[in-house]
């Protein structure tokens, strides 16, 4: 609804107040936008003006405001308006904004929700959250100090993320004396740099939001600035709502089976409309079908939208699971494994290619990897920068690839189905967030090979698996898994045996002891170990992998009883002790980084399938409990050919 709509004056006989005042904030339209800037610009001072100036404060609110100015305010006694919004006491006390702080406020003409974002570099995780929804974003300029990096920052991660209203609010132009020219300067320096970032529709704004100049009433300290307020820009600037005119969508939420006689998708329409009768297309299985019902609470619709809730039945009995995406059938979502996309890293841990992650798209969650990094971007300069791995804030391009196909759309065609997250595995944090720009078809088929890992089992007689032994440096891992080997190729077992060491000679040798390195590291021998079960072998692998997530990794890539991990357990000071290599001596002296026990971190299994206490018993010893337990694990397995080791 445009914000110009007439709210009604008459209602029926008998409406109360209450009941008119509700008709007439239906009939405003809503207005989502975020301010953004650099520290200290004057975000939370110009929200809290607003909703000063917009009456919507409470008499205990003022009374809070006023108590608050006087104590901790920095206006001298006078009101302090950024209080309103900045609630941390860690705000307060650095008078700078942390979280993402939302407010609601309206006037008689439209209905808004602002998100009031960190100016801090180190927030900018925050600030994208509350970009993710807005419709206009206020950038906020300090007219002593000009365009600042963190403008430059806020500004490309708001382009990045399909925001295209952009008011450009020169802030504490009571400082400069409301010198016109001052204004000038600044808007054309901004306006340069936005034309980078294809952002041009911009409406410059020359304020103070502590005195309240061109906030809600034009000052005449300004006679030379003939564009409206602040306010009255807000109240009217059109944000057409694209939902309404995109091909449909509805991820689906819910399979809803109350009975045997139902079967229906619920969930809330992404994009477009639908009508009983509409064919369909549900991704990624690409079965087609017809819409018969849409079902809600308060009956049957002949007509659904972008944001309603619902359950739709279908014509035909198809399976249709939570995650998929019905959509129209001329204009359907993608469906694919791999895909091309923007992601803003926003852990303290860093990124590292090859690590598995959950990626959460909408009703879907999938495990996925960050198969490659691109390159990273310099927010400030825009220059692209070759790169392995990505910090916190940071953001850069990746390529994909997921456990099974998922069904989305490109982002700067749908933000909902075009969004995504990435979840650390073990911790459940929101390590990303990204934005697909582009599926990856895979060119390259799979081929069927008619002697499969079954045949080759069956000619060599043994059940192939993989033996995953883990340890510190100096454990006694391929000590033991030597032993192990050299019992099993005495029992006519056939094996091969990755050690770390040697492996690195060869295949990862151009690989360092980075984070980074370390998990391909791992992902290649993981890779290479699945290749040689496949041969039918069994496979002894020799790996410090001080990371749980890549032995989860490892472990998920082969089939169930496929993968033992065995965790050689010698405590740190033991095994510095016997240092055969010198390795730990020269790690204390600073001259092997990132060691894994000294300065790099080992996490230990939590459940390992076997665990050897090398404190307790000898190489050999170990490797008859080892050799020993894998007969007996055979003896309870469905064995090929009845072989077992």
């Amino acid at each position: 609804m445009a914000p110009d709509t007439p709210l009604p004056e008459t209602l029926e006989p008998g409406v109360s107040e209450i009941e008119r005042y509700l008709a007439a904030q239906q009939s405003k339209s809503l207005l989502r936008f975020i301010t953004c800037g650099s520290v200290d610009d004057g975000k939370s001072t110009l929200i809290g003006r607003l909703l000063y100036d917009s009456k919507m404060l409470f008499e205990d609110q003022l009374a809070t405001l006023e108590a608050d100015s006087r104590k901790v305010g920095t206006q001298g006694g006078d009101l302090d308006f950024a209080l309103l919004v900045d609630g941390l006491s860690a705000e307060r006390e650095q008078g700078i904004t942390i979280d993402v702080a939302y407010r609601f406020f309206n006037t008689d003409r439209r209905k808004f929700i602002v998100a009031d974002t960190p100016g801090h570099e180190q927030y900018t995780r925050n600030m994208v959250t509350g970009a993710s929804t807005a419709d206009l974003a206020i950038i906020l300029i300090d007219a002593r100090k000009g365009v600042l990096p963190q403008t430059r920052r806020h500004s490309f991660l708001v382009s990045l993320l399909g925001i295209r209203k952009i008011v450009l609010a020169v802030n504490k132009m009571d400082l400069m004396g409301y010198d016109q020219a001052v204004f000038d300067r600044v808007v054309a320096e901004y306006r340069a740099f936005a034309r980078q970032l294809d952002l041009t529709d911009i409406q410059a704004i020359p304020l103070s939001a502590l005195k309240g100049d061109n906030v809600t009433t034009l000052t005449d300290a300004m006679p030379w600035y003939q564009g409206p307020t602040l306010i009255g820009h807000l109240e009217t600037v059109e944000v057409a709502d694209l939902r309404a005119s995109q091909p449909f969508r509805l991820p689906v939420q819910w399979v809803n089976r109350p009975n045997l006689d139902f079967r229906g998708y619920a969930g809330t329409i992404a994009a477009g409309t639908v009508r009983p009768g509409d064919r369909i297309r549900v991704l990624p299985s690409g079965q087609e079908s017809r819409v018969a019902r849409i079902v809600t609470h308060d009956g049957d619709l002949p007509l659904a939208v972008a944001g309603q809730s619902l359950t739709l039945t279908l014509t035909d009995e198809i399976d249709i699971s939570r995650g998929d995406i019905l959509s129209t059938l001329n204009e359907a979502a993608e469906a694919a494994d791999q895909m091309e996309a923007t992601l803003v890293w926003m852990s303290e841990a860093p990124l590292l290619p090859g690590r598995p992650y959950i990626l959460k798209l909408g009703t879907k969650s999938v495990p996925a990897t960050v198969a490659t990094l691109k390159h990273k971007i310099n927010v400030n300069t825009l220059e692209q920068l070759a790169t392995k791995t990505l910090s916190l804030n940071e953001v850069g391009l990746a390529t994909l690839s997921l456990d099974q196909a998922i069904a989305f759309d490109v982002y700067r065609n749908n933000r909902d189905t075009g969004g995504f997250i990435l979840i650390d595995r073990l911790t459940n944090e929101t390590v990303a967030a990204g934005l697909i720009r582009s599926a990856i078809v895979r060119t390259v088929p799979w081929q069927v090979l008619d002697v499969d890992k079954r045949a080759r089992s069956q000619m060599k007689g043994q059940r192939p698996r993989v033996l995953w032994f883990t340890g510190l440096s100096g454990a006694g891992k391929s000590t033991i898994a030597n032993l192990v080997e050299k019992k099993l190729h005495a029992h006519g077992r056939h094996t091969m045996l990755l050690d770390g060491d040697n492996v690195r000679h060869g295949l990862n040798r151009d690989l360092s002891f980075t984070d980074a390195d370390r998990v391909e590291n791992i992902r290649r021998v993981a890779e290479v170990s699945k290749l040689m079960v496949d041969a039918g072998l069994i496979v002894l692998v020799s790996f410090i992998s001080p990371y749980r997530a890549e032995r989860r990794m490892a472990r998920e890539l082969l089939g169930p009883g496929e993968f033992l991990e065995v965790f050689v357990d010698t405590p740190l000071a033991v095994a510095e002790d016997r240092d055969v290599k010198g390795l730990y001596a020269k790690a204390r002296a600073g001259k092997i980084p990132n060691f894994t026990g000294i300065d790099s971190p080992y996490e230990p299994p939590e459940s390992p399938d076997v665990r050897i206490d090398t404190q307790a018993m000898t190489a050999e010893q170990a490797a008859n409990h080892i050799f020993t337990l894998l007969s007996r694990f055979d003896e309870d397995a469905d064995l090929v050919d009845g072989a077992a080791i």
